[in-house]
């Protein structure tokens, strides 16, 4: 189906936490403009999958390789200036800085003055909340507004590759709701290419291009989204039918 590179590319992974094997020959592809899902329930290696990306958790064997070159063993924070930006799980933004200056933090490795003012007015054009509480701290905003936030700071960056982990956990229906049309905007009109990882696998699969289901550590299916929607097996195991 694609005759170009992927972007991203993950051949016969593993990773261990501590003695604990948490990833098991973990091979995916993502492409250049796709969003890209993995579900999974709790503890089949979501997270870890792209903690091992981004070098947070070591791989212990196999090749990750970004933009045609490898990056496994390459530190996590070298990863942002290459294009290759993760939104963590559990909104981990600066509590004591303002909205703004969380912003700039987004944007630290850049140097176009004037790309990073264009990309403020955007994420507050996303984000009309976020312009309101410009001036207030990131402690003093609703767990909605500070998973905004997160998302807003890591698309300071300018990023070629988004990783989204776990971006409606804990928040309501309607913030969910309104992040999940942002990272379809970004993905459409910007043309950034996403993983995401999201316990909601109804709605991940409705907003995918593409899927793959881990269990255990493992990747056991993979195929377009539409049709994982589709299929009885997942839908009984992880849409609650």
């Amino acid at each position: 189906m694609h005759e170009r590179a992927p972007l991203l590319e993950l051949a016969n992974v593993d990773a261990c936490y501590g003695r604990i094997q948490a990833l098991k020959d973990v091979s995916l592809k993502i492409y250049a403009g796709e969003i890209v899902t993995i579900i999974g329930a709790n503890g089949a290696g979501k997270s870890t999958t792209l903690m091992t990306i981004c070098g947070v958790v070591k791989a212990s064997a196999g090749s990750i390789t970004y933009d045609g070159s490898p990056i496994r063993g390459v530190p996590a924070h070298a990863l942002p200036k290459r294009g290759l930006v993760q939104v963590p799980e559990g909104r981990r933004i600066f509590p004591r800085l303002t909205v703004l200056e969380n912003l700039e933090m987004g944007a630290y490795l850049r140097k176009d003055a004037a790309g990073i003012r264009d990309d403020q007015n955007m994420v507050f054009d996303l984000f009309p909340k976020l312009k309101e509480r410009a001036h207030q701290h990131g402690g003093t905003l609703s767990g909605g507004e500070q998973q905004m936030l997160a998302i807003a700071r890591a698309l300071m960056g300018r990023p070629t590759l988004l990783l989204l982990d776990e971006p409606s956990l804990g928040l309501s229906p309607l913030f969910a709701k309104h992040i999940f049309q942002i990272i379809r905007t970004v993905n459409a009109e910007r043309g950034m290419t996403i993983l995401l990882v999201e316990q909601n696998a109804n709605i991940a699969l409705q907003m995918a291009h593409r899927g793959y289901v881990l269990e255990t550590g493992r990747v056991v299916l993979e195929d377009d989204a539409k049709t994982l929607l589709h299929n009885p097996e997942i839908r009984k195991a992880y849409l609650g039918e």
